[in-house]
């Protein structure tokens, strides 16, 4: 049975006359300084002189400095700047840093898991990875409620890594929603799975192959539009609140009997047996090792990629639709 916390599980006051060290500024960054500013705590973000972010954080009421500043000073230091940028930053900034009673914090298990960053043995280290977008967790946060997250300790020096991570946790609401206790391992194989296979990957090939299916069969665009891209929304929204049978219940019988009896025609045995691979692929470090040499050979392949994604059909379609929705609000 996976281990849960909550508020009464959490005590605020072991971060108590600390600083609090968040590495980056972008979407998770900004959520979690400004989260935990407000739950009383004290936050310094760490940042490359001459970073677009430094204003931003400093107009946040937030002390900036550099990250190997931050460093010195934090006794908690949280990672938030990208996957592949961290070891380097880890490193120049912080390894040199290290000492004895610090918390090295990351959000996501990647290059722990990887070993991309081997930590200082006399540190602590930590995940505390909430599960939304830094912009929704934020959202969230300012409405009273908090957004789950995981919770893992990879180095326990101190013998309280948990109850730091813990207090953490509460101080950006996240144990107001519930922590559920994983491992890095678990943390970073499921998580890549998720994006890859169903959330990010799976979900957008879906979409792509519903639409292209429609239109080749000679249906308007902006129909196809509707009905394989527009509508994902109202079925998640439905999946977010009440699992399948509360999106069953609420849709009509005909769109329930052809959940059943088609849906399984699409995710089929071979779908299967490719999201199996997939998951291989994660576990054995082949996937991270592709990515990892995308990033030092200088992306060439992923920025062609997402030049190739942008020009599809379905996204100059989506455009023109949108721009007639003024109540759709993009929130970055």
């Amino acid at each position: 049975m996976a281990k849960l916390y909550y508020d009464k599980d959490a005590d605020l006051s072991v971060l108590k006359g600390k600083t609090i060290g968040i590495v980056g500024y972008g979407s998770q960054g900004h959520a979690h300084a400004l989260n935990l500013k407000d739950s009383g705590q004290k936050v310094m973000v760490g940042l490359y002189k001459g970073s677009k972010s430094w204003d931003k954080a400093k107009e946040a009421g937030v002390e900036v400095a550099e990250v190997a500043d931050v460093a010195k000073a934090a006794d908690v230091l949280m990672m938030l700047v990208p996957d592949m940028n961290q070891r380097d930053v880890y490193k120049s900034s912080i390894e040199p840093h290290a000492r004895r009673g610090q918390t090295l914090m990351f959000a996501h298990g990647f290059n722990i898991h990887f070993q991309r960053i081997v930590p200082s043995p006399v540190l602590d280290v930590s995940m505390v990875a909430p599960k939304a977008p830094g912009h929704r967790m934020r959202e969230i946060f300012t409405q009273g409620l908090g957004v789950p997250s995981l919770v893992a300790v990879h180095q326990n020096v101190s013998g309280h890594a948990l109850q730091t991570a813990l207090a953490y946790a509460k101080g950006i609401g996240s144990m107001r929603a519930g922590v559920l206790e994983t491992t890095f391992k678990e943390e970073t194989e499921t998580d890549l799975f998720g994006e890859q296979a169903v959330l990010c990957g799976g979900i957008s090939e879906l979409i792509k192959a519903g639409f292209d299916t429609l239109v080749k069969a000679g249906y308007q665009p902006e129909v196809a539009y509707f009905e394989c891209m527009h509508e994902v929304k109202l079925i998640v929204d439905l999946l977010y609140q009440g699992g399948l049978a509360y999106m069953r219940y609420s849709i009509s019988d005909t769109a329930e009997y052809g959940d059943y009896t088609r849906g399984p025609m699409v995710i089929d045995s071979h779908v299967r047996q490719s999201m199996q691979k997939i998951l291989k692929d994660i576990q054995d470090g082949t996937f991270a090792r592709e990515w990892i040499a995308e990033n030092d050979e200088g992306k060439k392949r992923f920025l062609q990629l997402r030049k190739q994604e942008e020009a599809l059909q379905i996204e100059k379609v989506g455009g023109q639709l949108r721009a007639m929705m003024p109540w759709l609000k993009r929130t970055i």
